[in-house]
């Protein structure tokens, strides 16, 4: 018996799944999404660079550095190209009397005409062309008064002036709200307390108002003829400190400073004398040495 020999057959090889495309691709799942993000959220981060470690601040000199030096006695210039002030030290004893004489004389030979430059007649024009000068020249004052006193001639006539007229006529003198109500005060007092009579005396004078013992000075040394004081205004300041008489600041203690060296029929022409060199020749701004005559006793006069 003739065997049939039976062969197995080869196995079935199944066909490959097609790749998935955007089509056929089935969406992501919630958990999915959630997954991605913490394994995104995971990557390390680049740290910056570290910080190179801060210096310890530089320890303060012990000393300052020194300053350049000046020339000796002048004082730092001051900031914003303004002229350094000159310090000056003062004369004592003997050489301050010596010295103020000098300059006495000195002065009045180079200005034997010294005067108030106010324009004025009698006590009552003085009284209110000093209050005008404050703070403004004399020059501007002259400007102002002869109108003034021809509206108002006298002091019973200023005492009760319309305040409205009064201040246009000094209007250009500044502060002429302020200098009207003085001037409208003073005349008040003086026709209630003294008669319509200009008073003769410092006590008196003080008490008026817009009147200071500098006003009271120009009053009683020029309309009364009375040297009851020197009249201390920014030329007598000035002069006083260059020319070393005092090295006082304040009006009242130079006052006292000059009262002390200066003999008293001077007191008042002493004034003057200031006033006069200081305008012509001893200027806040710029000195004329060149045309001083007291250069060569002056102690600033090589500081300046």
């Amino acid at each position: 018996m003739t065997g049939r020999s039976t062969a197995t057959p080869p196995p079935t090889r199944r066909a490959p799944k097609p790749a998935p495309t955007a089509a056929t691709r089935p969406p992501a799942t919630s958990s999915a999404r959630r997954t991605h993000t913490r394994t995104a959220a995971a990557k390390p981060v680049a740290k910056p660079p570290a910080k190179p470690p801060a210096k310890p601040p530089a320890k303060p000199l012990a000393k300052p550095l020194a300053k350049p030096a000046g020339r000796a006695g002048k004082a730092p210039a001051k900031q914003g190209g303004g002229r350094a002030r000159v310090r000056v030290k003062p004369f004592r004893g003997p050489a301050l009397a010596h010295h103020t004489m000098e300059i006495v004389e000195r002065l009045r030979r180079e200005y034997p005409d010294a005067h108030c430059e106010l324009d004025y007649r009698g006590p009552y024009q003085l009284l209110v062309a000093t209050i005008l000068s404050a703070q403004t020249t004399d020059k501007r004052v002259n400007l102002v008064t002869p109108a003034l006193f021809a509206r108002f001639p006298s002091i019973d006539t200023l005492a009760v002036a319309d305040p409205a007229v009064l201040e246009d006529i000094i209007r250009s003198t500044g502060f002429f709200r302020a200098k009207a109500r003085s001037l409208m005060g003073m005349a008040t007092a003086v026709m209630a307390r003294f008669g319509g009579d200009i008073p003769a005396t410092m006590a008196d004078l003080v008490t008026l108002p817009g009147v200071g013992r500098k006003t009271a000075n120009v009053v009683l040394g020029n309309a009364f003829h009375r040297d009851e004081g020197i009249v201390v205004d920014t030329h007598v300041a000035r002069l006083s400190a260059r020319l070393g008489l005092t090295a006082e600041t304040d009006p009242a203690k130079i006052e006292q400073a000059l009262v002390g060296v200066v003999p008293r029929e001077d007191w008042t022409v002493f004034s003057h004398l200031l006033i006069f060199h200081g305008r012509r020749v001893c200027t806040a701004r710029a000195p004329a040495h060149d045309r001083c005559v007291l250069a060569d006793i002056c102690p600033s006069a090589t500081l300046i």
